[in-house]
């Protein structure tokens, strides 16, 4: 390991040691439309949602958005630079890597809600494509003073391979494991992905742009947001356990899922912990795209 800490490129090894962008804090109102055009996302009533209801566990994520202007995009539909905890790293490729949260008391429709963000760590990794800088946010959800719900976000970032239009390899996934007792279908075609991306205010080009992801990104087809598969295994308790309240949900990115291939989100409860249940994502009869642990009260 020591070794591989020598061979660290001069300008990862910078960014990890001193880049420390100043906390952030944003303040709006959580509306009821992005909580009705979810619903509508997953095929769910929208009637449910009005002022005052209780908003599901991480929907929290369709406030509070980054909305740069169009002049401040790159070519890769994301902040040239700045943006929320951007690194300084030319040429980067983003991807979701997976989050932990605690979801401490419920926010509801109608809410002043305000998001305090810092960079809690700053990684350097030798993956299997190179080196990576792992970047982990973590933000603080409060309503009237009061912490609802705290965050950990992990994005990977990575320089742009040196040859455009190679199929991206696929981090090592977990082998495949039996349907559970919870689970539906999610089948992202480009328009559900462009709703979604719609939804989030997310311009990547990955979700939309099938010659940009191919020719570019050098991956086979559209890419399936990883925050849509993560709000999907969320479905499975909102769904299948409606009585139970969650605690704490954290999961993580083990391989990218492609468009239109059909997805199947399941999990159930862990047969060893009454107050924990096992989720995962993927195509049927392969590996997990991303898998997860809930806790309950």
């Amino acid at each position: 390991m020591s070794g591989d800490r020598e061979q660290v490129p001069e300008l990862f090894a910078k960014i990890e040691t001193e880049w420390r962008p100043e906390p952030v804090e944003t303040t709006e109102f959580v509306a009821t439309g992005p909580a009705r055009a979810l619903a509508g996302v997953f095929d769910q009533p929208d009637s449910m949602f009005s002022v005052g209801d209780v908003l599901p566990p991480l929907w929290h994520w369709l406030h509070l958005l980054d909305r740069p202007a169009q002049a401040e995009l790159g070519e890769d539909g994301h902040p040239r630079e700045g943006g929320l905890f951007l690194p300084p790293l030319p040429d980067r490729r983003r991807m979701f890597g997976g989050g932990r949260l605690e979801f401490r008391e419920p926010i509801r429709i109608g809410d002043l809600l305000t998001r305090r963000s810092e960079v809690a760590s700053v990684r350097v990794r030798r993956g299997g494509s190179g080196w990576l800088l792992l970047v982990t946010v973590r933000q603080e959800y409060l309503v009237d003073g009061e912490i609802r719900t705290v965050e950990e976000q992990d994005i990977v970032y990575k320089q742009a391979d040196a040859v455009p239009g190679s199929v991206a390899k696929p981090t090592a996934a977990p082998a495949e494991a039996p349907a559970g007792p919870w689970s539906f279908a999610l089948r992202p075609d480009p328009t559900l992905l462009f709703r979604f991306s719609a939804l989030t205010y997310n311009a990547h080009r990955i979700h939309y742009d099938r010659g940009y992801v191919r020719e570019v990104e050098g991956y086979p087809d559209l890419v399936v947001h990883g925050p849509l598969l993560a709000l999907a295994l969320l479905e499975l308790p909102r769904r299948f356990a409606p009585e139970r309240q969650v605690a704490t949900f954290a999961f993580r990115s083990r391989a990218p899922l492609f468009a239109p291939d059909e997805i199947l989100v399941t999990g159930g409860p862990d047969d060893s912990d009454p107050y924990r249940a096992v989720m995962r994502a993927g195509r049927p009869g392969s590996a997990a795209g991303i898998t997860a642990t809930v806790t309950f009260r």
